[in-house]
């Protein structure tokens, strides 16, 4: 395996969707040797023929140092060869891949790990860490790197200037992800906070839901303001509570990415929510929008926390019953703007005991317990 310090790094992309492709490019573009898999075998000889993906970016034409590889998962020998494996697959199929893919790693030569999916998974309500610590073990779980924030793909390809968090327990392992993305295009804020930068990631969504919604109902710049302000409100307490920094919500993963995906017909979660406003099914939305929108399955996870928490989240609370119990929209809202009055800003009185559970199956409850 060749050291991540090198200029060049040979990187292996899991996801050929419309995230992955765009990282894909960035890194090609830097000149590191990629390689991008994909399930779908016409997406991997469609690609390597002419450089485009067929079904996401097709207008972007890729660098040719980019080869696709799949459908098969890839081969030892291949994985062994990577500097860094980047994991670009939707949080609900993350545990199958990564139980499939643990046979191939060589925990003594261990490559940097990079995870951009956002969410939280269906039936264990578990967070990518722990889905990592589950199905590659505690000690791959604490070096796994997390990058999140306001990144629309097109926007990445195109070089518009971006900027993101990137977060991990093993601060090495941060700079290593951080100095692998950076360019004069693309700017990287390292930090400690991986399961503040997971949650935000995640709960976002849910509030984006939240303001298509609200538009397709037909309100407007006030009302959008007070979803945003709002959610991030809640985010902050969810977050809190669960045992996260609130200060990773201020930051370019939290209110950063949230004032993006609340505020853009570009979002696919905003999308769900403002064809909902508009009257259409969940079922129909689902069959038509041709990607996945993490906030629909992220609002089930969502639900189970803030029950078993206490937290006070009645936007995420009616997004869940708008999704999953079939209450109207505009009954919604006016169910919200019909609570009683209460304090804007108020963080759980206790906090952090989803956070320690996790961080003792982590093995680091002694190191990083009064951060919590």
């Amino acid at each position: 395996m060749a050291s991540t310090d090198s200029q060049y790094s040979r990187v292996l992309i899991f996801g050929a969707g419309n995230f992955g492709s765009c990282l894909a490019s960035h890194l090609g573009d830097t000149q590191h040797d990629v390689y991008m898999w994909a399930r779908e075998g016409a997406i991997v000889s469609h690609f390597n023929e002419h450089h485009r993906n067929p079904v996401y970016l097709r207008d972007h034409q890729f660098p040719s140092n980019i080869t696709a590889v799949g459908p098969e998962m890839p081969s030892k020998e291949l994985i062994d060869s990577m500097d860094v494996l980047l994991f670009a697959i939707p949080t609900q199929f993350l545990r199958e891949n990564l139980a499939i893919l643990q046979p191939q790693l060589d925990t003594e030569k261990m490559p940097l790990l990079i995870f951009v999916n956002k969410g939280i998974e269906i039936g264990t309500h578990a967070l990518t860490l722990e889905i990592i610590a589950d199905t590659c073990g505690p000690e791959v779980a604490k070096k796994a790197t997390f990058i999140s924030g306001p990144s629309f793909a097109k926007e990445i390809v195109e070089r518009q200037p971006t900027s993101v968090s990137v977060a991990s327990f093993t601060e090495e392992e941060a700079n290593k992800a951080s100095l692998l993305f950076h360019q004069p295009h693309f700017r990287c804020y390292t930090g400690g906070d991986p399961i503040g930068i997971e949650l935000a990631g995640a709960l976002k969504n849910v509030y984006a839901i939240a303001s298509g919604m609200s538009d397709g109902l037909g309100f407007e710049n006030n009302t959008r303001a007070m979803i945003i302000t709002r959610g991030l409100a809640e985010m902050t307490c969810i977050g809190t509570a669960y045992g996260a920094s609130p200060l990773t919500f201020l930051g370019l993963a939290g209110v950063g990415d949230l004032f993006l995906t609340c505020s853009s017909s570009n979002s696919r979660n905003y999308t769900v929510g403002y064809r909902l406003g508009k009257g259409e099914s969940l079922d129909t939305i689902m069959k038509t929008l041709g990607s996945v929108a993490e906030g629909v399955s992220t609002a089930k996870g969502v639900k189970k926390i803030i029950d078993e928490l206490g937290v006070n989240a009645p936007i995420a609370n009616t997004i869940y019953h708008v999704l999953y119990h079939g209450k109207d929209a505009r009954t919604g809202v006016r169910e919200l703007m019909g609570l009683p009055p209460s304090r804007e800003l108020e963080l759980p009185p206790t906090a952090g005991g989803p956070a320690r559970q996790l961080l003792r199956k982590l093995g680091l409850g002694e190191i990083v317990s009064s951060n919590l």
